[in-house]
């Protein structure tokens, strides 16, 4: 088992679990196979992400908008919101293949980027980036990013993928309209944006 720690829209877990059973996710455009083995999370916890939060490229998921990803550098002063999911490392590779829209297979070395802290399993791709966050009730935490930090790439998410993050701090934290407001307009490609100017909590909840 492992834990994969997200910090974007499989915040939500429904969202989530399309990746698992397979479906559509409420406002996306794409369907997603699901895995092999469908069984649910053993478990789902909380988790703080010591990198920084932005939102980049256009999605055709999500009708073009930005989506999240984190900066692949460790910073003690950023507090990302995070959630994690405990899974077989075969969902765990599954998921990373939907991820990167991979077909055929895909070996990846858990033990080796646990000893280096991160390795890039793919470039060019959106998530090639896999990082090792430690571990929790025995079991290693991984997440994925891209292997840069795509500064000339960054985009506001849209409406949707907005709304979805929005649901998924209020299951995963308990936060209020006006936290979750305070914590997403600071972001990169959120602030000096309409989507900063106009409350997040009027426009989407």
């Amino acid at each position: 088992m492992v834990w994969y720690a997200c910090y974007g829209s499989n915040l939500l877990k429904s969202r989530f679990l399309c990746y698992i059973g397979g479906g559509t996710p409420v406002g996306s455009e794409r369907t997603y196979l699901g895995c092999t083995d469908t069984t649910l999370p053993k478990a789902d916890k909380k988790i703080t992400i010591n990198r920084e939060l932005y939102f980049a490229k256009k999605s055709k998921t999500w009708s073009g908008g930005g989506v999240g990803f984190i900066k692949p550098e460790f910073d003690e002063s950023i507090n990302t919101l995070g959630r994690m999911y405990l899974i077989t490392r075969d969902q765990f590779i599954e998921l990373v293949k939907q991820e990167i829209r991979l077909v055929g297979d895909l070996m990846i070395d858990f033990e080796n980027i646990v000893k280096a802290g991160s390795l890039v399993i793919r470039d060019k791709v959106w998530y090639g980036r896999l990082i090792s966050l430690g571990s929790e009730d025995g079991y290693p935490i991984f997440t994925f990013t891209n292997e840069i930090f795509l500064g000339n790439d960054i985009n506001p998410p849209n409406d949707y993928y907005l709304k979805i993050m929005v649901e998924g701090l209020k299951e995963s934290y308990g936060m209020s309209q006006m936290e979750i407001e305070e914590y997403l307009k600071t972001k990169i490609g959120i602030r000096n944006t309409p989507n900063e100017k106009a409350p997040i909590r009027n426009k989407l909840i």
